[in-house]
């Protein structure tokens, strides 16, 4: 497949074929009811296809640090794997490398990228499935259409991958020694997961979603007064590890600053929440952890947004945001063509996606 498309076009590909997605299943929800047995139809086969067309998409693609960032990076190491490289004794994240040199005795590195594609999408379709039964099409086209899916999946791919895990591990709250399974080998993946996973479990001694969306918004003038205090705290206090450390005293990037732009976009998530749980009463145990695990995520990031590499605190939450927008609606009637509405809401959140892509990243 790789060879088929211009690597220059790729992303340009996914993206007007997200946009005609999103367009077509907004007709879907203007001419179909939810439960019609026409659009059951539709959306089984759309997420079908979608699903197994991604991963080999991303999957199968050309070897490029140009358009697909440190994709050429993992297939230096992966390279050097198949030639009897060693790992590090000071390796970070021990199981990624240890999962990449027994892969490189066994496949070629455009399958390894395929296995990995298939650890970070599948989830998300696992996930789906689980919490929403046959309306599962719904929330993985959001997980899609996020701002962050393109780039976790083609070049911050460790990091997307050991997040997917944590969804993985989410989608088996109900036997705990799976989940928990699944969590460690996430951390193993890419140690900043240890934020979400911590945060995750909070939830299970607290878990009143209005004191977390309350430090949420304490949480915006704190970063915009004291931003700098916070790094130097969270880096003195040695949070995490050495990996998460960088993150915060790395080299300035050049779009490290206060994102009010991407504060908005994290927002998204915040007001649906609200709207859900505080104004519409929306009561359920899974969805306040999932809620308030976000909220955790994203305030931990908005302290930090000043941080160099910020966008990778701000990806620990970023990547939660699909279910924790779509969740309520798959659940229970708020709206009298709750269908339209859905169409609606994925549209708007996609438009954030497209508008970046057509203004911030042209």
């Amino acid at each position: 497949m790789g060879s088929l498309i211009p690597m220059e076009s790729y992303y340009d590909v996914f993206m007007n074929a997200c946009l005609f997605l999103v367009l077509f299943t907004l007709l879907h929800t203007i001419v179909l009811k939810l439960d019609a047995q026409k659009n059951l139809i539709f959306i089984q086969f759309a997420g079908i296809t979608l699903l197994v067309l991604l991963i080999l998409f991303i999957g199968q693609r050309p070897i490029s640090g140009i358009y697909f960032g440190d994709t050429i990076n993992y297939y230096r190491s992966y390279v050097a794997y198949q030639y009897g490289a060693e790992i590090k004794e000071n390796a970070n994240d021990y199981g990624w490398h240890l999962f990449m040199k027994g892969s490189a005795q066994l496949i070629s590195v455009h399958n390894f990228f395929t296995i990995i594609t298939f650890i970070y999408i599948y989830p998300m379709y696992r996930i789906s499935k689980e919490f929403f039964k046959e309306y599962w099409y719904y929330a993985f086209l959001l997980f899609v259409v996020s701002f962050s899916f393109w780039t976790y999946g083609v070049n911050g791919i460790r990091n997307g991958a050991a997040a997917s895990l944590f969804l993985w591990g989410v989608s088996y709250h109900r036997k705990r020694a799976l989940m928990i399974v699944l969590f460690l080998i996430s951390i193993q993946f890419h140690k900043t997961l240890l934020l979400p996973i911590a945060a995750y479990g909070i939830t299970y001694i607290y878990n009143n979603p209005k004191t977390y969306l309350k430090a949420w918004v304490v949480a915006i003038p704190l970063s915009f007064i004291l931003g700098s205090l916070f790094i130097t705290l969270f880096t003195s206090l040695g949070f995490g590890d050495d990996r998460l450390a960088g993150y915060l005293t790395g080299e300035a990037e050049a779009n490290s600053g206060f994102r009010w732009d991407f504060i908005f976009y994290s927002g998204f998530a915040v007001f649906a929440a609200w709207y859900f749980i505080i104004k519409r009463k929306f009561k359920d145990q899974v969805y306040f952890q999932l809620v308030n695990t976000y909220l955790i995520c994203n305030a931990f990031w908005i302290l930090v947004i000043r941080a160099n590499y910020s966008n990778r605190f701000a990806y620990l939450s970023w990547f939660m945001m699909a279910i924790v927008i779509i969740y309520p609606m798959l659940k229970k009637q708020f709206f009298k063509n709750q269908h339209f509405m859905i169409g609606k809401i994925t549209l708007a959140y996609f438009a954030f996606t497209y508008l970046m892509y057509k203004i911030y990243y042209a």
